[in-house]
C-alpha cells in the first residue's frame, strides 16, 4: 500500500509538471526575448492596421512552448513596473519549435491576447522582463535611452544569441519581426563550387562517373552471384549423380540448364502471377427461384389418368 501511494504521488507530480503552461524548468531552456521595437512609425502593422511598439519572443528549443500563464513586465522609471499576464485559453500562445511570438505594446489588452497593457517609452530607457507562471525571471533586456531611432529595433545578432545590436540603420541589418534575426540569402558552398566550375563541366563529369561506377559495380556483383550459383548447382548435381570428377561434371554440363528452361520457368511464373482466370472466389450464392402457379403446367391435370392397380 505504501508503494502504491508513492507511485501515485510521483505520477501526479509528473502530470502537474507536464501540464504547467510556463513551468520554470521547461521555460528556462526555451523562451527568450529576441527583438524589441520601441518607436514604430512606418514599420510592421498589427492586426488592426496600427503601427505600435512590439516585443518578440523566441522559442529556441526543438519542442513547443506555451506562453500562457507567463508575465511580461515593463519599467521605464525606477520603482514603476507594469505586469502583463498572458491569458490562458488561446491556442496561439503555443510557440512552435524555433519560432517567434510577437506582442504589441500598445496599452490596449482588450484587443486580444497579444496586446499588452503597457506602452514603451520613446524617451527613456526601457526594461523588459519575461517571467514564468511562478514569477521566475526567464529573460530580460534593457534598451538604452536614445539608442534607437524611429523604426529601428534592438535585437539579438542571431536568434538566441548573447549579443544585441541595433537593426534598421542599414540595408544589411534590417528589422525582422516574427522571423529570424539573421537570414542567410546565399550558399557559401554553391558559390565556391560556381567559382571553380562556372560552366558545370566538373559537375557533369562527377555525375556521369557516379552513374557508370554504379553500373560497373552492379555488373560485377551479378557476375559473381551468377558464378557462385552455377557452382553450387553443379556441386549439388554431382552429389545427386554420385560424380566426384569435376572435369566429367563439366563435360556433362551438370548444374547448367539451357536457356529454354529458364524461359519456360519465367513464362510459368508470369502466367501464375497474371493469368488468374482459373482462380475463383470461394463464395457460394444461393438464390431461391419462385414460379407462379398455372393449371397448364400442373401434373394433376393430365390427358389420361394412370390406371389403379388392384
Amino acid at each position: 500500500m505504501k508503494k502504491f501511494n508513492i507511485g501515485l504521488f510521483l505520477s501526479l507530480a509528473l502530470a502537474l509538471g507536464f501540464f504547467t503552461s510556463c513551468g520554470e524548468e521547461k521555460s528556462n531552456s526555451k523562451l527568450l526575448l529576441n527583438e524589441v521595437l520601441v518607436n514604430n512609425e512606418s514599420n510592421f502593422q498589427d492586426d488592426y492596421g496600427i503601427h505600435s511598439a512590439w516585443i518578440e519572443i523566441f522559442n529556441k528549443s526543438y519542442g513547443s512552448a506555451d506562453l500562457a500563464g507567463c508575465y511580461l513586465k515593463f519599467s521605464s522609471q525606477p520603482g514603476d513596473t507594469v505586469s502583463y499576464f498572458i491569458p490562458k485559453g488561446d491556442v496561439l500562445t503555443v510557440v512552435r519549435p524555433r519560432q517567434h511570438a510577437l506582442f504589441w505594446a500598445d496599452g490596449k489588452p482588450n484587443r486580444g491576447t497579444f496586446h499588452t497593457n503597457f506602452t514603451l517609452d520613446t524617451q527613456n530607457s526601457n526594461w523588459i522582463g519575461l517571467y514564468d507562471s511562478g514569477r521566475k525571471l526567464l529573460d530580460q533586456v534593457v534598451i538604452p535611452a536614445g539608442a534607437l531611432k524611429a523604426d529601428q529595433s534592438y535585437a539579438r545578432v542571431n536568434d538566441a544569441a548573447a549579443e544585441w545590436e541595433v537593426k534598421g540603420a542599414s540595408d544589411d541589418k534590417y528589422v525582422t519581426p516574427s522571423t529570424n534575426n539573421k537570414t542567410i540569402d546565399s550558399n557559401a558552398k554553391m558559390e565556391k563550387f560556381e567559382q571553380h566550375d562556372s560552366v558545370g563541366i566538373g559537375m557533369a563529369i562527377s555525375a556521369m562517373s557516379v552513374v557508370f561506377l554504379g553500373l560497373i559495380l552492379l555488373y560485377i556483383a551479378f557476375r559473381i552471384i551468377g558464378k557462385v550459383s552455377v557452382s553450387l548447382s553443379a556441386r549439388n548435381a554431382m552429389k545427386v549423380k554420385g560424380i566426384t570428377d569435376k572435369q566429367e561434371a563439366k563435360e556433362k554440363q551438370l548444374g547448367r540448364a539451357p536457356g529454354e528452361v529458364f524461359a519456360a520457368i519465367a513464362m510459368a511464373m508470369h502466367e501464375m502471377q497474371n493469368d488468374v482466370h482459373d482462380v475463383e472466389d470461394t463464395v457460394l450464392t444461393i438464390t431461391r427461384v419462385k414460379r407462379s402457379y398455372s393449371p397448364w403446367s400442373s401434373k394433376i391435370y393430365t390427358l389420361r389418368e394412370t390406371p389403379h392397380k388392384k
